[in-house]
């Protein structure tokens, strides 16, 4: 009743009720995925979960059944806001971002058995530098995309169950204590110009530790389980989720929504972005619903089906939408996606391509600085790039579109500022 009492008098949410709000999210999804699936698979269809791979491109629909997998999802992203809130951190964009990618990925890939090693060496980390562990929780969520490496490595045959669960823990430990000096490193490199920057730091890590795996004759095989046939069902779902923040946003905020809206649709986005401090809750939430209702209907135009890797990107879209994406930025990014499939030999609706349309708007920021032929160029580029750097770690990094993303935008950038201006000379020296 609080809730609904500052709703109406347009007063600021206390912490509780935010995180609360957040929380109903997953609560809808747990929810449907209890009627969908029966409730005596659901308990089976987790434990495939846990033991299949879960490497590019795992479809926890076909796996364990969408029920099993929803439930995974929700479950995991309340486990998430709940570390949050314990953490005393206070919401910002980046709770709502590592929420909403947490439950899309937990679609395909993170799962409630293979992420807690990566948490627990970011948490050393803190305690190693005698920080709080607060200070890195997002980076720990984000980087559970790299959860597949423990999946792999507790599947290693031809050692013993005893030894698999010593280098799970071995391997996740590393994961997380190297993640966070990485990814504040590479961040310079393409300078906030690619949203997904753990995704980026996470290709590297994956590139090396599968590289050592393979001199160690341990291979991964390609997979694509792909689940089709259940658009109808998820276009009610998605569309009464993102069609009530719509409708919330608006009411919440009034007539100045559309003021509010369009301060948001003027900015660039290039990471550090906070639209939830910056235009608080209702309108993060209504750029949230349009981005969300946008996406699911652009998959659904090109040919797309929604199942759980594209649930997950149009959630990764939905939850970025706090810290940077807008139609304007997108919708570019999109498009060039979408030409480069009339120009090269695969199709836009093949998985491959479809998750590259969707995750490439981690360059939405290109086209919000540079305008709309830049982020058309981005897109083209991008999708070439998404889908051939995942073959150096056999799709071990769930952020693959992140590692390509920040390519791009590192060989993008430069290049255009230089055109733009005449007078930019390099500066340094020049490594050779």
């Amino acid at each position: 009743m609080n809730v609904l009492r500052s709703i109406r008098e347009h007063e600021p949410l206390s912490r509780n009720a935010r995180f609360a709000l957040l929380a109903l999210v997953p609560i809808y999804f747990i929810v449907a995925g209890m009627v969908i699936q029966p409730v005596n698979e659901i308990i089976p269809g987790i434990i495939n979960i846990f033991r299949e791979p879960d490497f590019l491109i795992t479809d926890y629909f076909l796996v364990g059944g969408i029920g099993a997998a929803l439930i995974n999802a929700g479950i995991l992203t309340l486990i998430s806001i709940g570390i949050i809130y314990y953490l005393g951190k206070e919401m910002d964009g980046h709770t709502i971002t590592s929420c909403c990618l947490m439950f899309g990925f937990s679609l395909f890939g993170k799962n409630l058995l293979n992420i807690w090693t990566i948490l627990f060496g970011v948490y050393l980390y803190a305690h190693y530098h005698k920080t709080a562990p607060s200070r890195y929780i997002y980076i720990g969520l984000y980087g559970t995309s790299l959860s597949p490496i423990i999946t792999q490595v507790m599947q290693i045959d031809s050692v013993a169950v005893p030894l698999r669960f010593v280098m799970c823990i071995v391997v996740g430990v590393v994961i997380g204590f190297v993640l966070p000096p990485l990814a504040t490193h590479v961040h310079y490199a393409h300078k906030g110009y690619s949203l997904y920057n753990v995704g980026f730091a996470s290709g590297i890590i994956a590139t090396v530790i599968v590289s050592l795996l393979k001199s160690f004759g341990i291979e991964t095989k390609a997979r694509q389980i792909w689940a089709t046939g259940y658009d109808r069902l998820f276009l009610v779902l998605l569309s009464i989720l993102f069609g009530g923040m719509i409708l919330a946003g608006a009411l919440a905020r009034g007539k100045e929504i559309w003021a509010s809206y369009r301060r948001i649709l003027r900015t660039s986005g290039v990471s550090g972005t906070d639209y939830l401090a910056d235009e608080g809750g209702a309108s993060t939430i209504f750029n949230m619903g349009v981005n969300g209702l946008f996406a699911t209907l652009f998959v659904l135009a090109v040919g797309g089906s929604l199942n759980g890797p594209t649930i997950g990107g149009i959630f990764t879209i939905v939850g970025f939408s706090a810290t940077g994406k807008h139609l304007r930025n997108i919708a570019p990014i999109m498009m060039g996606v979408v030409l480069a499939s009339m120009t090269k030999y695969w199709n836009i609706s093949d998985p491959s391509p479809m998750l590259a349309l969707l995750f490439s708007t981690t360059l939405a920021p290109i086209a919000g600085e540079f305008g709309v032929i830049a982020g058309l160029v981005a897109g083209y580029l991008h999708s070439s790039v998404a889908l051939n750097v995942g073959i150096v770690y056999g799709g071990m990094n769930l952020y693959n579109n992140g590692f390509a993303g920040g390519i791009v935008a590192i060989f993008m950038v430069p290049v255009i500022q230089s055109v733009r201006d005449r007078r930019a000379r390099a500066r340094g020296g020049i490594s050779l």
